[in-house]
């Protein structure tokens, strides 16, 4: 298959990459384009500003929770229909997991065949961004440096300064965009701030960014550089075919289509696409729902998936709405729980009464806890069997306690976490349910009848 494509890297996190690929994202659709967003990483917030600026979902491309081999059929799957796609690296170009490259932004790149654009921070040098553009170039000759983009410029002085040096390398300046306010959005300890929670504001940074670009990027440039990648020969990924042959006892019963309640809203905003896609090939009806307005579960509820998000931010509010905890206290069918997903299932939040599903408390610490998790299931749940290898990453600033169950749903080097049942999976561990389908087919396989 034929996808013009580019990277969006940078030497290191700060660059600017995020509002120069959304930026982007939003001025080519802006022309017209069918623009496919593109994420590397675990990263949950990014994906949802591409989504806004391309009117597609947002995906992500992650050799850690994946596998390489599923990097290229999903990126495929995503820029199905595309007439171009524009990927955001994470970090700087060449940072991987741990000591290696592997799953970094240029790892990514070279699967892809993707030519790479350097989003280069220029604030405080001159001829400098030569070196370090050059430094870039040279590190991996297996990566295609197609061109850089100058962020935060000065000056008209500044820029001539910088390009004088850049054509000496030989790699073309693509973009010059001044240093100026009123672009970035706002953070807090995670990060972004999701775009579902502030919708009409960042609706509007989109359009921002994409004017800013438009202005200041030679987009006939990056196009063209897009159209040189070559063709890709793996056969896109399908939900559907990665559930072709479930294992017994893994399928839902003939003729059945039961509901998977999704939780949703600006609370829990984390989450792959491929989940929900799984879920549906795997025989359900899926369907969100707000736990923060929504009263009751979904009609005729068979399981219950709480993703990741920021219930801390929201934890009076998830506690105020006392009928739907008590629910989803009493449900007697699987529940899946990462993340945002453990803490609202609780006793208590940071002192607000959660469902009380689990036997434990959580509070906000001012520990980032980071990483990557090559972890063993040890215990047997809805989800996982003991024995069995997942490959997740953590993030966040909260702690439970007690910290697992004994024994712990997960294990791994240094590290435990987790609570499973035969009905339940709960824990810190973010996975990619595409790297592991048979999730979606035990989760539906398990679904109790109508039960909201």
């Amino acid at each position: 298959m034929v996808i013009p494509r580019l990277v969006i890297a940078a030497p290191s996190s700060g660059s600017g990459k995020t509002t120069v690929a959304t930026g982007l994202m939003a001025a080519l659709r802006a022309r017209g384009l069918r623009v496919s967003p593109h994420k590397v990483g675990p990263d949950y917030i990014d994906p949802g500003y591409h989504a806004l600026a391309t009117g597609r979902p947002g995906r992500n491309l992650d050799p850690w929770l994946t596998g390489a081999d599923l990097v290229e059929p999903l990126f495929l799957h995503g820029a199905r229909d595309a007439d171009i796609a524009v990927v955001e690296g994470v970090m700087g170009l060449y940072d991987g997991a741990g000591l290696e490259e592997f799953a970094s932004t240029a790892h990514v790149a070279r699967l892809l065949g993707a030519p790479v654009v350097l989003v280069v921070d220029a604030a405080g040098q001159g001829r400098s961004v030569a070196a370090l553009v050059q430094g870039f170039a040279a590190f991996d000759t297996r990566v295609r440096l197609g061109g850089v983009i100058l962020n935060r410029v000065g000056s008209p002085r500044h820029e001539e300064i910088c390009r004088s040096a850049l054509t000496e390398s030989g790699v073309p300046v693509l973009g010059v965009i001044p240093r100026m306010d009123g672009v970035a959005t706002p953070s807090r300890h995670l990060g972004l701030i999701p775009a579902a929670e502030r919708r009409a504001e960042a609706v509007s940074a989109v359009e921002r960014m994409g004017e800013l670009v438009a202005a200041s990027c030679d987009l006939e440039a990056l196009v063209a550089l897009a159209r040189s990648a070559p063709p890709l020969a793996a056969r896109p990924w399908s939900a559907e075919s990665s559930l072709e042959r479930p294992p017994s006892g893994e399928r839902p019963p003939s003729g059945a289509r039961p509901v998977v309640a999704v939780a949703g809203g600006p609370a829990f905003t984390f989450g792959y696409a491929e989940q929900a896609e799984l879920l549906a090939a795997a025989g359900a009806e899926v369907v969100t729902f707000d736990p923060l307005r929504d009263e009751r579960l979904p009609e005729g509820t068979g399981a219950i998936v709480v993703g990741g998000g920021f219930p801390e931010v929201y934890a009076a509010d998830l506690s105020a709405n006392e009928p739907l905890r008590r629910r989803v206290a009493a449900f007697a069918g699987p529940i899946a729980a990462e993340c945002a997903g453990l803490l609202y299932l609780a006793r208590e939040l940071d002192g607000h009464p959660m469902c009380g599903r689990l036997p434990v408390t959580a509070t906000m610490t001012g520990r980032l806890t980071l990483g990557y998790r090559d972890a063993v299931a040890t215990a047997h749940s809805v989800l996982t069997r003991e024995g069995e290898r997942y490959r997740g990453h953590e993030f966040h600033r909260t702690a439970t306690d007690p910290g697992h169950a004994s024994p712990p749903l997960f294990r791994w080097r240094g590290g435990a976490d987790g609570f499973g049942e035969p009905l339940l999976a709960a824990s810190y561990l973010h996975l990619h349910w595409a790297g592991s389908p048979e999730l979606a087919a035990r989760l539906v396989a398990a679904c109790a009848p109508a039960g909201g």
